[in-house]
């Protein structure tokens, strides 16, 4: 391992260690925030576990249906589509965050990246050449936010508010001067990978007879699970947002690595973004535009998550199956509620885990503007 590798490591071990002095609470807190997830987890099997033995009783009644839904192949496969793009939002946001950059404009890179990637796709006539234009356009979003905050310390915030309303205007009117509308032409849909005999599993086929992006999602989040965890740049990511001195005095330049970190989560977002876009076939600008809070919810999943890529996978996992599951709903009329009602329950859901969660303890320098050389 190189000298700067070294110097990181002991950066981040230097960071974490007097970050566990700072706080003398630290673990009560960690406990507190377990078990408000171990607490989600365990209300989640007991519904479910609720719905089952409803459903051997009375399969005919609207619990029964309710719990075919819920464990149908059709409904997980929903649930892995659905989540590809806050996945890949999350982990990227994970990255920025990690490093001091809060990034809560995931949302606007996912919008500019799901246009733009529809439009490359209809110029070029390619979906690789359409997705690669998708995160060019994401990453220098994510760029020009990297600048405004890492070399002019603008208010992280604001900026990051700024790309997603910048983002939320220009994708919509950008396809109503090319397209004559919002909405823009479709450019054909995404087919899925096979394999045979494992597909044929019930329930549990559906991992096996996916798109390539839901495939991509769980390499990319062992990945960066291991690139944050097991090598020198992940540690120099860690040091930056939480010990930004200790890292500048190993001699590791801080604002590369919050810059290299903001990218990677532009990078992300626009795999998100135009997986999402040609999922459906087309980028859709009416209203909050077809991505529709999927970027703001990436944020509570790796909070959810701990600002750990498989906790973000699981957390989205939660929130994309109970948006599967109304979607179904609103197809069957099982419960007999307005459609208006059933589309809240993903939305409620969120609301309920940041309750019971809490606060997460975000990194010690996050939001923090950092200088080399500053005391």
């Amino acid at each position: 391992m190189t000298d700067d590798a070294d110097s990181g490591e002991a950066a981040a071990d230097g960071g974490e260690t007097a970050d566990r002095e700072r706080t003398g609470d630290g673990l009560g807190a960690g406990l507190r925030r377990l078990s408000g997830r171990l607490l989600v987890a365990l209300a989640t099997a007991a519904l479910l576990a609720l719905l089952g033995v409803a459903a051997v009783v009375a399969p005919e009644s609207s619990v029964g249906r309710l719990f075919g839904i819920v464990v149908s192949t059709s409904t997980l496969s929903a649930t892995l589509r659905l989540s590809v793009p806050i996945v890949f939002a999350a982990i990227g946001g994970i990255f920025a965050e990690k490093s001091g950059v809060i990034n809560i404009g995931l949302e606007g890179l996912l919008i500019i990246s799901a246009f733009s990637a529809v439009y490359g796709a209809d110029v070029t006539g390619s979906m690789l050449a359409g997705l690669l234009i998708g995160v060019l356009a994401s990453t220098v979003l994510a760029a020009v936010f990297a600048v405004v905050c890492i070399e002019y310390r603008a208010d992280q915030i604001i900026a990051g508010l700024a790309v997603w309303l910048i983002a939320l205007g220009l994708a919509p009117f950008a396809s109503q001067v090319v397209y004559g509308s919002p909405n823009t032409d479709s450019v054909g849909t995404l087919g899925t990978w096979t394999i045979p005999v494992l597909a044929d599993i019930p329930l549990l086929g559906a991992l096996f007879d996916a798109a390539p992006p839901v495939y991509l999602m769980f390499v990319t989040v062992a990945g960066a699970w291991y690139v944050l965890n097991r090598t020198a740049f992940g540690r120099w990511v860690r040091a930056a947002g939480e010990n930004p001195r200790a890292l500048d005095t190993a001699g590791v330049d801080v604002s590369r690595v919050r810059y290299a970190a903001v990218l990677i989560s532009g990078v992300l977002s626009g795999i998100g973004g135009a997986a999402l876009a040609f999922n459906i076939g087309q980028f859709t600008g009416n209203g909050p535009t077809m991505v529709n809070g999927k970027g703001f919810i990436a944020i509570v999943a790796y909070l959810f998550g701990n600002y750990n890529p498989v906790g973000a996978l699981g957390s989205t996992m939660l929130f994309a199956g109970l948006d599967a599951v109304q979607l179904r709903l609103q197809t069957r009329q099982i419960l007999g509620v307005p459609d208006s009602l059933v589309q809240t329950i993903p939305f409620v859901a969120v609301i309920v885990v940041l309750a019971l969660v809490g606060r997460t303890r975000i990194p010690e320098a996050a939001g923090e503007h950092y200088e080399s050389g500053e005391e």
